[in-house]
């Protein structure tokens, strides 16, 4: 069971890392969050289907069609015919896209710089708050817990 400490920590992880989200957000004028992260989400996971994107950003199928079609007619993202499915199709980055998905990662980065230099913080302990952000949303952390959680429900036992 968790300590109070370790308890405290983590909520006040949740608390400070939503409250950098929202500053990031606020001072990212030239194109929307939820651009960016699904232009993140299809990067990271390569082409990708509407209901693949929908289960990674955990959304409904008409939100991640709507977003997908505003990418597609900014000409950052192509729909391909889907090999394995002709029902549907596979979303991919086109260049124009990629580009701006690096140039808003660059404009994040730089805002962070900006912060973490006004704070004092050090470039080890920012590399040490990334590492742990990355291993707290690692997709294999996620469906571990998924995966322990769908045991409990269904009644068995972990081993």
């Amino acid at each position: 069971m968790p300590s109070a400490r370790s308890s405290e920590s983590s909520a006040a992880l949740v608390l400070h890392s939503a409250r950098l989200v929202r500053i990031i957000r606020h001072n990212n004028h030239h194109i929307p969050a939820a651009s960016v992260r699904t232009l993140s989400l299809i990067d990271q996971y390569g082409p990708a289907t509407i209901k693949d994107l929908c289960a990674a950003d955990q959304c409904s199928q008409p939100t991640m069609t709507g977003l997908v079609n505003g990418l597609v007619d900014r000409g950052w993202v192509q729909r391909d015919p889907n090999p394995d499915d002709a029902r549907s199709s596979l979303t991919s980055l086109t260049p124009a896209g990629r580009e701006e998905l690096l140039r808003a990662r660059g404009h994040n980065g730089a805002l962070i710089q900006e912060r973490a230099a006004a704070a004092a913080i050090s470039v080890a302990d920012l590399a040490l708050a990334a590492s742990v952000l990355q291993r707290l949303t690692d997709p294999a952390v996620t469906a571990a817990l998924q995966a322990s959680a769908d045991r409990d429900a269904s009644g068995q036992s972990r081993e």
